[in-house]
């Protein structure tokens, strides 16, 4: 059994973490292997977030004062959280691979940027492209009209070019 020291620096980690994200995911882990466990941590870590498996006190506590507290307040039941500061589409893309995969991992809610979501709106948030698509996209979105106006520019050079040849034939074939 932890000490209440011990417990009081769960709390404070717990607590600070909280304090510097903007998406919380809870769930369900009751049934996992720990198979499955090590699994899912690992590629929410590969996400840029963090998994928990905390107690319903703690999770209350140390959510008191943040945004997560109204998803937080009055839970039951065995309850894990995953979150992130950064890439809110990347965590739910991988809790929803994991929950594909895994049965026994369910979600209950989650919060992303102060709004509390529904199951069905944390799997519509990891249907839409991640940041980097996005970036991808708005990238060639800028880079086609500049690409367009070099290739119109170098196609003015080719086309005098092809002309100049054109007439040099034409004089040989003329005298």
């Amino acid at each position: 059994m932890k000490k209440r020291s011990e417990k009081q620096k769960d709390l404070d980690n717990l607590k600070t973490d909280l304090a510097q994200i903007s998406t919380v995911i809870l769930t369900t882990y009751q049934g996992i292997t720990v198979e499955d466990d090590y699994k899912l941590r690992r590629a929410v870590e590969g996400a840029g977030g963090r998994y928990r498996v905390v107690k319903n006190t703690l999770a209350e506590l140390a959510g008191a004062g943040t945004a997560a507290e109204p998803l937080l307040k009055n839970l039951s039941g065995t309850n894990s959280i995953a979150y992130t500061a950064t890439d809110p589409v990347a965590l739910a893309k991988v809790l929803t691979k994991v929950a594909k995969d895994v049965p026994a991992f369910k979600f209950k809610a989650g919060l992303v940027e102060g709004r509390v979501l529904s199951i069905a709106e944390i799997q519509q948030l990891a249907s839409l492209p991640s940041k980097e698509e996005l970036i991808g996209k708005v990238m060639f979105l800028l880079n086609a009209p500049a690409q367009r106006i070099a290739s119109a520019l170098s196609a003015l050079n080719r086309n005098l070019a092809v002309v100049v040849n054109e007439a040099v034939k034409a004089e040989k074939f003329g005298q």
